[in-house]
């Protein structure tokens, strides 16, 4: 596939088809109609009968077959029709204008007959994949510290231009008066290291993150904030985050921090009009959410899982460290529930009896062992507040277990097993991992794990080895010394899925001690449309690069052995790395987080549509417990918002090689990974009941 490819018009496909699929060709012209044409390919292709067929072929029938039906897509809940086959025999045939047919179909439907009839290609060797990744620089090597104490200094040198034209009286960042700029930059130095700082000093406006950012932003880039501006979407990066960007785009490749936290136009354009792409995450007061839980009325719990629910605090754990720019919640930014403003943000009188009654909710659901407090970001929370909450969820844990005492067996409820928080504070402000935040979490796991809980995770999102820094590294640590699990969540957009990068970072945080978790495929709405990566680059990283960091049932048990015993995670993972020459430890799972029906890679492709996007039908985790709705659930139909080739022309531009990825067209078909054994929940002293509470009964 050579990149002039990607450019190309509808007729130098039709070429290719009379070229080198002759006898796709001479079918269709010989074909009475359109469904006699894709009788006539099952018969010609000998795809007839149950006989087994090779992946390719199944997938050729899978589109034959499919086409004609009408399916509710699950994201829009709209009703679509799959022509696959049809639009194909049309253009063919030369039924209507050969320029009306969209290029990126008909090239991905060329690819699907080629590939059919092409010798299995050769798949990249550890070597290729190790030279993937020593292209992608670190946030420790030396020469990015380096450029990244000039950033920080001329930061700080704007910060100071700040201060003095808006000098406030109750501001704890203020200056003496007749201090000199010295003295000043001495100040300001020192205040870097408190999250607070620079929370207090984030960017919340374009020329305030234009100027911490060296007055680099193009006319473009301003445009879209003019308009982000208009439409009310919040704006907020740390100074300690815009550190990390390179202003001058020559030393390092920084396109991966960018994407992340700066505006793209479909993000401006659909911002007003975003939902929420998790189904369940709508609640109406009484009423099951889309999974078939009965949560408490408002949006503090959210829940997909019988085990675990999401807690979502009325504190400052409600807002950021920075808008994520593919972030699942940007809907409730759109409505305000989600916000930056800090003293609005803090808890009400209130706050305390709603905890106490959230607390409620799990002590008495008989399946509930695992309770994730997130927003927003749960680091967000004030240490006094996190407090709080740690210390409700004790109690009700120790309750729960207490009331157990009391049950028969056969009709125990689940106990608390697992607490996790989900931050990505550790990354965008790793200061705030402070003397009196470890002394918390210690002091909850001490006495938690007295009661039964023994899994303590913090979760966070790291996307680029840029992020690992010094003071990341040390945080991380500190998180480690507390007895706590730093796991990682990737969101893989389009920076981040490029060739070795997400393969260098898991090498990167194992070498810190954080282990890998998820590998998220991008939402597929219009919001995200320019950092969405389709699900076959997902797929073709999985099999092609994550591949060698994968560990057998033996390593696999030693490397848990070494993560309980070792007192270290970082000593533990990198023990097993150079026991096992592995370049990094593949502990996460390639997976979409679908509405309704959860995580999975489990999929098949059914379709492609007339504008080139993939239509896929995806089938739930087999390998986790689900709600009772999922035995009724219909098959979830995905309409990715990107073309193959969009994408391909996409990391062309970001001077990416097309041919790095020509194996990217025959991943068709995904089946969700085994989860690492590690996750899983430990096996309790005694059965719990399999009886289910907080279910609508129509669903149980």
């Amino acid at each position: 596939m050579k990149q002039k490819k990607m450019k190309l018009a509808s007729k130098d496909v039709k070429i290719m088809f009379e070229t080198n699929l002759q006898n796709i060709q001479q079918i269709a012209i010989s074909s009475l109609s359109a469904d006699d044409f894709k009788q006539q390919l099952l018969k010609g292709l000998h795809l007839e009968g149950e006989i087994p067929l090779s992946p390719d072929k199944e997938n050729l029938k899978r589109l034959i077959l499919h086409d004609g039906m009408t399916i509710k897509e699950a994201s829009t809940e709209k009703m679509i029709k799959l022509e696959t086959i049809t639009c194909l025999y049309n253009f063919l045939t030369g039924k209507g204008n050969i320029e009306d047919y969209n290029p990126d179909f008909l090239f991905d439907v060329y690819k699907q007959f080629e590939e059919s009839t092409c010798s299995q290609s050769t798949l990249p060797d550890k070597k290729q994949m190790i030279r993937w990744m020593k292209r992608w620089d670190s946030g420790t090597d030396s020469k990015i510290i380096e450029i990244r104490k000039e950033n920080k200094q001329r930061i700080i040198n704007r910060l100071i231009e700040r201060i003095d034209k808006h000098q406030y009286e109750k501001s704890r960042y203020a200056f003496p008066p007749g201090i000199s700029f010295i003295e000043k930059q001495e100040m300001v130095n020192k205040w870097w290291s408190d999250f607070r700082f620079h929370l207090s000093m984030a960017a919340r406006s374009c020329r305030e993150l234009n100027h911490l950012m060296g007055d680099t932003f193009s006319d473009e880039m301003k445009a879209i904030y003019q308009t982000a501006k208009k439409k009310g979407i919040p704006i907020f990066v740390t100074p300690y985050y815009l550190s990390l960007m390179d202003i001058s785009e020559n030393n390092y490749d920084d396109a991966a921090l960018r994407s992340y936290v700066f505006y793209s136009q479909n993000l401006v354009d659909t911002f007003g009009n975003i939902k929420a792409w998790e189904k369940e995450d709508q609640v109406e007061a009484g009423k099951p959410n889309a999974a078939g839980w009965l949560v408490p009325e408002g949006h503090n719990i959210h829940r997909r899982y019988p085990e675990v629910a999401i807690l979502i605090p009325d504190t400052i754990g409600r807002a950021c460290g920075g808008l994520c720019a593919s972030c699942q919640r940007l809907y409730d930014f759109q409505s305000g529930r989600f916000n930056f403003d800090m003293e609005a943000l803090k808890p009400k009188i209130t706050w305390d009896s709603k905890l106490k009654q959230l607390m409620k909710y799990f002590l008495e659901d008989k399946q509930l062992r695992d309770i994730l407090i997130t927003g927003g970001d749960a680091l967000m929370s004030r240490n006094a507040s996190l407090k709080k909450i740690l210390e409700a969820v004790y109690v009700m844990a120790k309750q729960k277990h207490h009331d157990n005492k009391k049950r028969p067996l056969g009709e125990k409820y689940a106990e608390i097993q697992r607490v996790r928080l989900g931050t990505r504070l550790p990354v965008y402000l790793p200061m705030r991992i402070n003397d009196e935040l470890i002394t918390i979490l210690s002091d909850f796991k001490k006495k938690a794990i007295k009661i039964g809980i023994s899994q303590f995770f913090i979760q966070t999102h790291f996307q680029t080895p840029l992020e690992i820094t010094p003071e990341v590294r040390d945080g991380i640590r500190k998180l480690d010394a507390a007895g706590w699990t730093v796991t990682n969540q990737l969101v893989y957009n389009v920076a981040a899925s490029r060739r070795g990068h997400t393969a260098k970072l898991r090498r990167e945080l194992n070498k810190i001690g954080v282990l890998c978790y998820y590998t998220f495929s991008v939402k597929g709405f219009e919001e995200n449309h320019a950092v969405f990566t389709p699900n076959s680059r997902s797929l073709q990283e999985q099999k092609e690069e994550k591949i060698f960091g994968q560990i057998n049932a033996t390593e696999a048990t030693q490397l848990i052995k070494n993560l309980n015993n070792n007192g270290s995670h970082e000593k533990g993972i990198n023990q097993l790395e150079k026991k096992f020459d592995l370049p990094f430890l593949a502990t996460d799972r390639n997976v979409m987080n679908l509405p309704g029906i959860g995580k999975s890679m489990t999929f098949n492709l059914v379709a492609i549509m007339p504008d080139g996007c993939r239509l896929l039908a995806f089938s739930h985790d087999s390998t986790r417990r689900h709600s009772p709705v999922i035995s009724d659930m219909p098959i979830v139909y995905i309409k990715e918002n990107k073309s193959l080739a969009e994408y391909i022309r996409q990391l062309s531009d970001m001077g990416e090689k097309i041919s790095d990825y020509s194996s990217i067209w025959k991943y068709n078909t995904g089946k969700t990974e085994p989860r690492f054994a590690f996750y899983e929940y430990p096996k309790p002293a005694e059965e719990y009941t399999t009886d289910y509470s907080n279910i609508d009964q129509q669903s149980h």
